[in-house]
């Protein structure tokens, strides 16, 4: 079996020397001559040249002529991988030292053992332990995100550390994005293709205050996040349909069934509505509309259902004004909704492309 580790590198400091000779020493016992480092510079500044020409002989350097990002430089990676590597497990670890050599070897043992999985390398998050805020914060939001759009619970969905084997290379590289939205969208891809997901508890190492990270919290969360949004934003449109039905009919209806009558015509509008949006724009299903349309109308009922004992609930058990308690009912059956459009409804695209 040959193993291939690819490092993509934008910026590097010592941190990627080390990275490499510490690779270096625990591998070659191990695995012999039956590896080899790729690393790819995407893009870097003309001072990181002296960091890259120390690596010469070490391994094997791609380069970008400018920077395209950390997804794009995995996927050239992987190409090369593809192209002049025999069959062999691949793993990929970040340039910044973060990465502990065994926990690589550990990653490489697993996805050997089970070469249909993709394997991550999971960090454990716990404040006081040294790991800065904004990656704590960042990574539990993101957890739970995932789990509601996918219904599967990965507990690092932004690690760097990934082992698979090369035979999934063209179905990684069909996943979207260039920049660090790709990780997240790697991750969807596989999970709608059916592909298991192993979990490797590794070490979580943080250089000073992370400040080798190159990954921006506005710009890159916005990469991630923005396929999420267009749910969000087909969600509240279709919202808005159904609150000025829900407050046409109300005028229409009065007393107790009033409410139920008023609450059932204008789902059945904003139901219309929001199934085409979300099967044309947001999950983008390319399934004939008899195998979503039963279901999407199925989890309309149950959603109809809890949505209007809610409103009972919060109206007439708790004396909540009406419009005020739509609104609120609303909001908390988004989150049920959104999770089984995605898991049950739509399942002939890719996830949030």
């Amino acid at each position: 079996m040959k193993y291939s580790i690819l490092i993509p590198a934008y910026k590097p400091d010592e941190n990627l020397i080390q990275t490499v000779d510490s690779l270096t020493d625990t591998l070659k016992d191990l695995l012999g001559a039956n590896y080899e480092i790729v690393i790819v510079n995407d893009g870097s500044p003309e001072e990181c040249g002296s960091i890259f020409a120390a690596l010469d002989g070490k391994a094997t350097l791609l380069t970008h002529a400018e920077n395209r990002g950390k997804g794009a430089a995995l996927k050239t990676g992987m190409e090369y991988i593809r192209r002049y590597c025999s069959p062999s497990v691949v793993v990929t670890a970040d340039a910044d030292g973060q990465h502990l050599p065994v926990d690589i070897l550990n990653c490489i043992i697993s996805a050997e053992s089970d070469q249909e999985a993709l394997v991550l390398g999971t960090r454990k998050f716990r404040l006081g332990s040294g790991v800065p805020i904004k990656s704590f914060l960042g990574n539990k939001i993101t957890e739970g995100v995932f789990l509601l759009s996918t219904g599967k619970h990965v507990h690092d969905t932004q690690t760097g550390l990934r082992a698979f084997h090369s035979s999934l290379i063209p179905e990684l590289m069909e996943a979207e994005g260039n920049r660090y939205e790709y990780e997240m969208n790697q991750l969807l891809k596989v999970i709608k293709d059916g592909v298991p997901i192993r979990e490797v508890p590794i070490t979580t190492v943080y250089k000073g205050k992370n400040e080798s990270s190159h990954f921006d919290p506005f710009r890159d969360s916005f990469l991630i996040y923005r396929k999420l949004l267009k749910f969000a934003l087909s969600s509240v449109s279709s919202f808005i349909v159904d609150y000025i039905m829900f407050a046409f009919f109300s005028l229409l209806f009065t007393g107790t069934a009033g409410v139920a009558l008023s609450n059932v015509f204008a789902r059945v509008i904003s139901a219309g509505f929001n199934y085409e949006i979300n099967r044309d724009l947001v999950f983008r299903d390319n399934g004939a509309r008899s195998s979503s349309l039963p279901k999407y109308a199925a989890l309309a009922a149950v959603v109809l259902i809890l949505n209007t004992g809610i409103l009972y609930m919060l109206n007439l058990g708790l004396g909540i004004p009406l419009l005020l308690a739509k609104i609120i009912t609303e909001a908390v059956v988004f989150l049920f909704s959104w999770s089984m459009q995605n898991i049950f409804v739509f399942t002939k695209g890719g996830a949030f492309r």
